[in-house]
């Protein structure tokens, strides 16, 4: 017998596929104003050329759009 939160939880596997973005960045973050070096730093980004692959989700995506001109998204 399966009970209804095992059933909810074996749905949630099935359906979500997590989408990621590849972030890189291609910019010096030297001169930047200190609000934009810590979004980079939060990206997780700590050296020109660096790349991370992070999890598509709003939040990720607006410190994305604050950084767009030190980062490149593939």
């Amino acid at each position: 017998m399966v009970t209804k939160a095992a059933n909810k939880t074996a749905t949630a596997k099935a359906g979500t596929a997590k989408k990621s973005l590849k972030v890189t960045l291609v910019k010096s973050v030297a001169g930047t104003k200190s609000g934009h070096r810590a979004t980079v730093l939060g990206l997780g980004l700590k050296r020109l050329h660096s790349t991370r692959v992070l999890e598509d989700t709003p939040a990720v995506r607006g410190m994305i759009n604050k950084v767009a001109y030190l980062v490149r998204v593939d």
